[in-house]
């Protein structure tokens, strides 16, 4: 009975701030209003947002292109694929099993080991999260920040500084200590192996694998390539609000759509460490508010994004994942899978 009552804790606390936070957003939301704005919505706008959300995941998958190279050369699309294969998964199976399911797809189609291409999401998104820091810290220097009560900019700043801190010096340790974690004398990889065993895995062989995946590019327009698709990938992600705006007749400066991204962002992150759900609707919500846009129309503006992203991933991504043979029941067993043959 405890054990049930710790799991469901967090997600029910998560749901009860998630309905004030509703109440304190669209609680004076005037309902005839939003069903006219939503009856005058350009459908053509809607229709861009929808290629972007796509763009979007394309350059991601451009950006893991670069670094999957050197372990093996993938077409940009089956990576785009695999993205979506594995964000569609996250959605049916809330787990965190998206980076699983990706590499799981990519090792099946290329014949390569799971902990390996594992890695290379890994390294992927820490990339990302230099990147959208940087954002923030360009967004706070600016001074294009909405003038609210507190302090803004610091917390921007603040928060990009931690991004930079946290991923930069995960992607510093991973490869600082690549070699080190591939040799068995250290207390750490003979810790790593006993768990492995625990788990019926070859540790020396999944840490070698794991390993295997701590790469580079060794050519310098590629390692350009991984960080120029970082930064296209989120300046396209900033786009989304203005085709959703421009569907609803609102047109908002540049740096507003800057500000409207990394604030979503930074609030969707801790909302999936505080189990709030819908954390991005909150977010962008907040965001608006602060840009003086009406509720009616920044709830459809959010929503827009919001239907047509999970719509598009969920589609594609359920394609992908049985044209791949992966159904979402051995997606959810993939996330218990830890041996030397992933």
């Amino acid at each position: 009975m405890k054990r049930i009552l710790l799991r469901w804790a967090a997600p029910l606390i998560g749901g009860v701030v998630a309905l004030l936070l509703i109440f304190l957003l669209y609680g004076s939301l005037d309902f005839w209003k939003f069903l006219e704005v939503l009856r005058s919505a350009n459908p053509v706008w809607i229709v861009v947002l929808a290629v972007t959300i796509l763009l979007e995941q394309f350059l991601n998958g451009w950006k893991w292109r670069q670094i999957l190279h050197d372990v093996k050369s993938v077409g940009t699309l089956r990576l785009t694929g695999a993205l979506l294969a594995g964000y569609g998964a996250n959605v049916l199976v809330p787990l965190g099993i998206s980076p699983l399911v990706r590499a799981w797809i990519i090792a099946r189609l290329e014949q390569l080991k799971m902990a390996t291409v594992l890695t290379t999401t890994v390294i992927s998104r820490f990339v990302d999260g230099v990147v959208f820091a940087l954002f923030a810290g360009v967004l706070a220097m600016s001074g294009r920040v909405p003038q609210v009560e507190g302090n803004l900019e610091l917390g921007l700043s603040v928060a990009g500084a931690l991004n930079i801190a946290v991923f930069g010096g995960l992607l510093w340790a991973m490869f600082r200590f690549r070699a080190l974690f591939a040799t068995d004398g250290p207390a750490v990889c003979r810790l790593f192996d006993w768990l492995a065993k625990r788990m019926r895995g070859d540790g020396r062989e999944l840490r070698r694998a794991l390993c295997s995946g701590v790469v580079w590019p060794r050519d310098a327009m590629r390692r350009a390539a991984v960080f120029l698709g970082a930064v296209a990938a989120k300046l396209t992600a900033a786009t989304h609000f203005v085709w959703a705006g421009l569907a609803v007749g609102v047109v908002l400066t540049p740096w507003d759509y800057i500000f409207l991204m990394v604030f979503a962002g930074f609030i969707m992150v801790l909302g999936r460490f505080v189990r709030i759900p819908g954390s991005f609707i909150f977010g962008a919500g907040f965001a608006l508010q602060m840009l003086d846009v009406p509720p009616e129309t920044a709830l459809l503006m959010i929503l827009f994004n919001y239907i047509m992203s999970i719509i598009l991933v969920v589609g594609f991504g359920l394609i992908v994942l049985w044209q791949s043979g992966i159904d979402i029941h051995r997606a959810r067993l993939a996330s218990e899978a830890v041996d030397a043959g992933i």
